[in-house]
């Protein structure tokens, strides 16, 4: 009988290459979207065969918040979370041989707006604001259930850095069009990880068997904004950036239908627990990670 691992919401730029890398492992990986291809969403049976006997079940459902906040979405990403996440937890309920660890995105975005000092998991202080209100009924959804053969454990996400998606994309766009300069005041930090290392984390967490809770899941090493956008115009051999004011940025967020708080909020996270499970990141620092992304 094949290894298998069940990935919720498994369409999107870190379930791809979750999926490309669990299959050169040898593991069969089925994954529930609303795309007509996998296991659907209302199709509970079906759900529930696919997590028996499977060793993992990765939750990465969600709806991009890179988009306006007006009622209507800000419906859809709450429910995309909070709704997806019951119902996999009802489906593992159902099952006689549910899979040993469930793994349930969250984010770092939980914490407040932080410039003055770092957010850890044990001093970490929690937000609010409508993200901050997902995040928290996100994790609340999640761990009120109580399951007595499955492991949880929500990773508080940073911004993902990956080759073939996420958010280097438009960065580059603005360094490649001379606006690459800081973006606001350009001290608010950038917590982010690189996908191979969110990968790593997800097998270091398979095989530590004693490890559930939430994780922050950053690379040690953040840096402010300015830093980054300098980072990456070394990188990409730009000479010079045009700064973006506040003023600007929150013009230019109307124009192309999202919201500044990627930009402005300042997520300063560190993560505490990993580094104390003696978890190692092959992408400590930006540089590294900036380098191997646009280069290699």
């Amino acid at each position: 009988m094949n290894k298998k691992i069940v990935i919720a919401g498994g369409t999107g730029f870190t379930g791809q290459y979750f999926t490309k890398k669990f299959k050169a492992l040898g593991y069969e990986v089925f994954i529930i979207s609303r795309q007509q291809q996998h296991i659907n969403w209302n199709n509970t049976a079906e759900i529930v065969e696919a997590l028996e006997g499977a060793e993992m079940l990765i939750n990465l459902a969600g709806k991009s918040v890179d988009c306006r906040y007006n009622e209507k979405n800000k419906q859809e990403i709450y429910d995309s979370r909070i709704e997806t996440t019951k119902t996999l937890g009802e489906a593992l309920l159902k099952c006689s041989n549910p899979p040993e660890l469930w793994i349930n995105s969250s984010t770092a975005t939980i914490y407040r707006h932080a410039e003055d000092r770092p957010m850890t998991e044990s001093t970490g202080e929690i937000g609010a604001g409508f993200s901050v209100n997902v995040a928290t009924n996100w994790e609340k959804a999640f761990f009120d259930f109580h399951l007595t053969k499955t492991r949880q454990v929500a990773l508080r996400m940073a911004i993902v850095l990956g080759k073939d998606g996420g958010v280097v994309k438009p960065l580059k766009n603005l360094v490649r069009f001379g606006l690459g300069g800081k973006q606001g005041k350009g001290n608010q930090m950038f917590s982010w990880i690189h996908i191979e290392d969110l990968f790593n984390i997800i097998v270091f967490l398979q095989k530590q068997k004693t490890l559930s809770g939430v994780y922050n899941t950053a690379a040690p090493n953040p840096v402010n904004n300015k830093m980054l956008m300098e980072l990456l115009r070394k990188e990409m051999n730009v000479k010079f950036g045009l700064p973006s004011p506040g003023w600007l940025l929150k013009f230019g967020a109307i124009i192309i239908k999202t919201e500044t708080e990627l930009i402005l909020k300042s997520r300063w996270v560190v993560p505490e627990k990993l580094l104390k499970a003696g978890f190692q990141f092959t992408y400590s620092s930006i540089d590294k990670a900036l380098h191997n992304i646009l280069n290699d």
